[in-house]
């Protein structure tokens, strides 16, 4: 898997996400179905179940005065039909480390709306814990970060690496918790907290760069991918975009 992996995944996924004719279930499959045709690897799942309804809000406002509204609108009218087609990605996809669940598992056919069946998952995803919350984690918390880092520092990308940490230090990363177990995932989220709380508060973030490189140095050579956090934080950056052109 590399960067340009994940340079075309977006690349051919975003024609999908942006198709307004498509109901939101079908949206995500086909925004999956297309990076797996492309690049033969699970790149972007995480990313588009996230960013899907983020632009479904967007491109059908139906009345709604702010744009978090919006999306908690297109979460609550989720169907059955959306869960058979989000199913079918995630069975497409083949994200790591997913196992079994005693309802609504991902190899038989679900019987429950997407939000439902999102509930079900979310005490071990923090993707579904979006859906569950309504994004309440990007709007309320990991968007005023990235606007305040970005006022203090005006760099885009260390505002967003500002929000990657945010989402590190505060809860253990889905992805490592599923492939290395919740003692791993845990040890990351304590090891992170401390630089988030010193790196956020810094007049300039630059000094900081080597930490975050040698973290990052050892992170790889263990096998260590924080790809939930990244996925969330794809999903604020993204979110703050559109909330700002609502």
């Amino acid at each position: 898997m590399t960067v340009e992996d994940f340079r075309i995944s977006a690349k051919v996924s975003a024609p999908c996400l942006s198709d307004p004719e498509l109901p939101l279930g079908e949206k995500i499959f086909r925004a999956i179905e297309a990076t797996h045709n492309a690049v033969g690897c699970n790149t972007n799942l995480g990313i588009v179940l996230l960013t899907a309804p983020l632009i479904q809000a967007f491109l059908h406002r139906t009345g709604r005065s702010n744009f978090h509204d919006a999306v908690k609108y297109v979460l609550e009218k989720t169907t059955v039909a959306d869960s058979e087609w989000v199913y079918r990605a995630i069975r497409l996809a083949q994200p790591a480390g997913l196992g079994e669940a005693p309802e609504q598992d991902i190899a038989s056919m679900p019987t429950v709306i997407l939000l439902e069946a999102m509930r079900l998952a979310a005490h071990r995803d923090s993707v579904a814990r979006q859906y569950i919350s309504y994004f309440s984690e990007v709007f309320d918390g990991a968007i005023p970060m990235y606007d305040s880092r970005l006022s203090l520092w005006d760099d885009e990308e260390w505002a967003t690496v500002a929000v990657f940490l945010r989402f590190l230090a505060r809860h253990p990363d889905s992805h490592i918790e599923r492939k290395f177990g919740p003692a791993i995932a845990n040890h990351v989220t304590e090891r992170m907290r401390s630089v988030e709380a010193e790196l956020t508060v810094a007049a300039s973030p630059k000094p900081w760069m080597e930490v975050l490189r040698d973290i990052d140095r050892e992170f790889k050579a263990r096998g260590i991918n924080p790809g939930t956090s990244a996925d969330l934080t794809v999903a604020t950056v993204l979110a703050a975009l559109l909330q700002s052109h609502y």
